[in-house]
Order: C-alpha cells, then structure tokens, then sequence
C-alpha cells in the first residue's frame, strides 16, 4: 500500500515538472523569451489560498491578488475567471503583448502558471492601486494637480509607445482610468492588455468586433467596427476628462443626457462652461494663473481626442508631447520665481516632473505591509 502511495507522489511530482516544462516552452516558443513559470502550490502559498483579506479587485476577466512569491517581495497575481478556449487564447494573447514590449510606464508581466486548469498571471505589484481609486476618493482624499497631469503624461507616453515604436503597432482598446496603475511613488503604468490586438501597418484600422468598457469606447469603432490608435485616443480623452473632473464616466443618478461624461465634458468645453466640472478639490484661484491655464489646456486638448471623427483625433505621440509641453509651462510663465528663493527639493513649487521621484504613497506601513482597498494593512 506504502508503495502505491508513493508511486502516485513520485508519478503526481513528475506530470507536475512535465507540465512545468512544456508551458516553458509553449511561451518561448509564443512570446521568443522565456518567463518564469509558477505552480499552482507556490500561487496558493503566495495569496494564502487565495485570501479575500489579499484580494485587490476583479475585473471584467479575473480577480486581482496581493501575493508574496519566494523571493519575499509583494507580486499582483490574476487569475482568469474563465476556462473556455477564447480564454486561454486570451491569457496567450496578454502573455505575448506584454512580454514584447518593455517602457517604465507599462506593467510588467513577472510570469504565470497554468496549473489545474487555472490560467494565472503575476505582475510587479503596484502598491498605490488605480488611478480611479483616487479620483473616486476610494484611497486618499483626492490628488493634486501636478501629480494628475504628470500620471496623464506618462500615461501617454505609454500609449505612444504601444502605437508608434513597434511594429506592428498595438492597439490596447481598453483605456480607462481603472487600468492605469500607480506604483510608490505614484508613477504610472498602463495595464491589462487582455483585449490589445495588434495593428496592419499597411492599413489604417483593422475589423474587429467592438471590445471595451461603456463610457470609453470609441463611438466610431462601435458603428462600423473598425479599430484603429484613434480608438484609444478616444478613450484616452474620456481618461482626461476624468481626471479634470473626477466624475464618473457612467452614472445613471445624473439626467438622462448628462450620464455619459464625455457627452457633459464636449457640451461644456465647447459652450466655455468648462469650470463647472472642474473637481472642486483642485480649486484653481486666480492666485495660481497656471493651475487654471494648464488645466483648460488639458480641457481643450481632451476636446480634440474626444472628436467623433477619427481622422479629427490627434495622434498619441502629439498628445503626449502637447501634455510634456503644458507641464513645462509652469516653468515658463515664472512659477519658480514664486517659491521665494526656498530650495528646488523642499519646495512646493517643485517641477510636476520630479513628482514620480517622490515618496509620496501611504499604501505601504512602515513594516511593509500591504494596504488594501478597505484601507487595512497586509503583512
């Protein structure tokens, strides 16, 4: 009996190392690098049997998990909800963008384990959580305006990334403030690539099916499903909006022709009524002219991106450089002078460009504990 219980151990250990082996070569051979592959005992040890006391979120595909694998540092770990074959072509697909493409404002994918029929992928962890969190006044009391127009900059440069230095280019198609992600130092990173499809460089847009979330999708792309990097343009402008607002994108407590929030923001901007909507919190006086400036800048360049006709739309690569261009006016219109002579590192008036370098996030106590979306710490 001692020996056929042995034999399964030694036979169950081996199937396990197989399987191990083959889903390494499965994703060299997809993505033409290898990445770690994880068992589903080193998963469950990491997020405690997948703990909701660890669970960060869940998302139209999986759930989110804070886990700590065996080299003691905090990991993001997503598993799939779902295990049909549109799934698993799904989980390859994310595997194979990410793995691509590598730029500090885009998540980086640690590994996965496809183990029990679970599909499961681990990031580096993001300890801020997202920027909707914030804007949504789930974590914190709301962020400054330097710091927003900084995420939205990196942000963009980000997606420019995705759409102009690789070939063929990649369309994320899901752009949206819940997936752009803030490490400790509240830089940001753009996630989820589950529903990015690659771009035809011979042709302007590819016909696809529309993918998406309500209140970002591109209303050209749902009528004739024809995507394009202008579809992400689109969204990008509703994420611009989102954060001058910090409104919802969809809220039916609002009248019926005001529950889109790009269809608030274009009547508005375009009726020069943009300071009702601006959120309150950032409270652009007229003692601070480039808070105010900066702020309809960002206004009239969401306008642009959010044009129904693609061909109306600016590119990525322009948005991101109008926005690197607006957070280097506060130099320009003299804003230093203003700091009194106080030093660059001590000084309020410090460039919205260093806020990425400083140590500005409360998700981490100072044992190293994990705090979650209900503000409690993990250790």
């Amino acid at each position: 009996m001692i020996c056929v219980v042995l034999i399964c151990c030694f036979a169950r250990k081996k199937s396990s190392s197989r399987t191990k082996h083959n889903m390494k070569r499965l994703f060299s051979d997809a993505s033409g690098i290898n990445i770690p592959i994880y068992t589903y005992k080193e998963i469950e040890k990491a997020t405690n049997g997948f703990s909701e006391k660890q669970r960060l979120g869940t998302g139209a595909f999986g759930t989110v998990y804070a886990g700590k694998l065996h080299t003691n540092s905090w990991v993001a770990i997503k598993r799939i909800k779902h295990r049909d074959t549109d799934c698993i072509e799904q989980v390859v697909n994310e595997i194979k963008l990410i793995s691509s493409v590598s730029h500090p404002n885009l998540v980086r994918l640690l590994g996965c384990s496809m183990e029990n029929g679970e599909q499961i992928l681990v990031y580096e962890f993001m300890p801020n959580g997202t920027l909707c969190q914030h804007l949504q006044r789930e974590r914190g009391d709301g962020l400054p305006w330097p710091v927003r127009l900084t995420i939205a900059t990196e942000t963009a440069q980000a997606i420019a990334h995705l759409h102009s230095a690789i070939d063929p280019p990649i369309y994320h198609r899901d752009i949206k403030s819940s997936n752009i992600l803030l490490d400790y130092n509240f830089k940001s990173k753009v996630a989820d690539f589950g529903l990015s499809r690659l771009g035809k460089t011979e042709t302007s847009h590819i016909s696809t099916a529309p993918q998406g979330t309500p209140g970002y999708l591109d209303p050209q792309y749902h009528q004739n499903f024809h995507l394009s990097d202008k579809s992400d343009v689109y969204s990008f402008g509703v994420v611009l909006i989102e954060i001058i607002t910090a409104l919802k994108v969809i809220d039916f407590s609002r009248p019926p022709n005001e529950a889109n929030l790009a269809s608030i923001a274009t009547d508005r901007i375009s009726k020069g009524r943009l300071d009702e909507i601006i959120d309150p919190i950032l409270n652009p006086s007229s003692n601070d002219p480039w808070t105010l400036s900066s702020i309809h800048n960002v206004a009239e360049l969401a306008f642009r991106c959010l044009a129904f006709h693609r061909d109306m739309r600016p590119t990525m690569m322009e948005v991101a450089m109008e926005l690197e261009q607006i957070k280097l006016s506060r130099w320009v219109l003299g804003e230093e002078i203003n700091c009194e002579g106080a030093s660059l590192e001590a000084s309020p008036c410090s460039s919205s460009s260093n806020l990425s370098e400083q140590p500005l996030s409360k998700g981490i106590n100072k044992n190293g504990g994990v705090q979650n979306r209900n503000g409690l710490f993990m250790l």
